[in-house]
């Protein structure tokens, strides 16, 4: 089992990156004196031709990307394996590939996973997050010139798992790269999608939602790292709170670089506040190194319920409490029905669901 170098120095809280996070709940994930379990996590649930899911040693397979996330420098530390899935160049996937954890045990371990999509390829992939883990966990994502990757993440986790897991997208030259992030379960997820670009002409659509209950922490930290000029880049998040102690936090970085001219972006996130006792954080940032752009804005808001689409709807004779899960399920439509899956669609919002009638919201 390996272990970490002497110069590591786990988070004080004091860091702009970890100042948001519980430290005392991250299950010795980011310990020095915890060793970490290696797991291959990721599977396919079925075959699917043009799709192909190996295992290769963490020296013949290393990252695509720079980090300094801790928890992603502990997962590259321990996991001496990689899973790497590989989409074969032009072919066209009609339907979804599916994938899940497994091998997850509850205590911690660290998985490392490599999505590389073939030149001129198109697919979606959809990783659903389900059971009971302590886990820090790095994907990668390498698209081609011209490839399109659809991944939806979906955290359903059980009410005590922690995950701290990194998502990094490299887009190359009229790639597209679109994620949608799902975050309804654990006790404590902090997620980090992240987009760099390799060619002019790529672009990536990152949008999410999340909903927190009682005690969970919930936290995405986005960064868009515009280094090439003539990309494109949209940020869309979207988060509910209900219950005590409830946490949300939402970063969103874009940086555009000097050399990035032609660069189009946009970042919003917009949070909605069910009942006292919930926090909701939203920064966004925008750094401009150059003026030769298309277009760059950020957006945030974070409010209360809306009472009048309540009194709109009570007026029409429905009860207050189906009422304001109307109004909920038309605030996560949007994203929720990009996943274009009936099942999971009505799967999550029926979670949710389940989640405000527990604390009475």
């Amino acid at each position: 089992m390996s272990t970490l170098t002497t110069n590591y120095l786990a988070p004080s809280g004091r860091e702009e990156a970890w100042r948001f996070t519980p430290l005392s709940r991250l299950g010795g994930l980011l310990d020095a004196a915890v060793n970490i379990e290696n797991v291959n996590s990721i599977v396919l649930q079925s075959p699917i031709e043009g799709v192909s899911l190996s295992t290769k040693s963490s020296s013949d397979l290393p990252a695509i990307s720079i980090s300094d996330d801790l928890a992603s420098i502990r997962a590259r530390e321990f996991a001496t394996e990689v899973t790497h899935i590989e989409i074969a160049k032009e072919v066209d996937l009609s339907q979804p590939v599916l994938l899940a954890r497994s091998g997850l045990n509850g205590k911690p371990q660290a998985s490392r996973t490599l999505i590389s999509v073939g030149v001129n390829a198109h697919a979606t992939l959809i990783l659903q997050n389900t059971g009971n883990a302590i886990l820090s966990d790095e994907i990668e994502f390498d698209l081609a010139p011209g490839s399109n990757l659809t991944f939806v993440s979906l955290q359903e986790w059980d009410s005590k798992t922690i995950h701290l897991g990194r998502q990094h997208a490299v887009v190359s030259k009229d790639a597209t790269f679109n994620s949608i992030v799902v975050t309804v379960g654990g006790s404590l997820v902090r997620l980090l999608p992240t987009v760099e670009y390799s060619g002019p002409g790529s672009s990536a659509d990152l949008q999410g939602l999340y909903f927190a209950t009682d005690g969970q922490h919930l936290e995405h930290r986005l960064f868009v790292n515009h280094n090439v000029p003539n990309a494109k880049s949209r940020v869309n998040y979207k988060g509910a709170l209900a219950g005590d102690k409830a946490h949300t936090v939402w970063i969103g970085d874009v940086y555009i670089r000097a050399n990035a001219e032609g660069t189009d972006t946009y970042e919003l996130n917009r949070n909605l506040l069910l009942s006292d006792g919930a926090r909701a954080d939203s920064v966004p940032n925008l750094e401009i190194e150059t003026g030769e752009i298309v277009g760059a804005g950020h957006a945030s808001t974070t409010g209360r319920f809306d009472d009048e689409q309540l009194f709109y709807l009570s007026s029409r004779g429905i009860p207050a409490e189906v009422a304001r899960r109307l109004v909920i399920r038309g605030f996560f439509a949007e994203i929720i029905g990009k996943i274009k899956i009936e099942e999971i669609e009505n799967r999550l919002m029926d979670r949710i669901d389940s989640e405000l009638s527990k604390v009475g919201a």
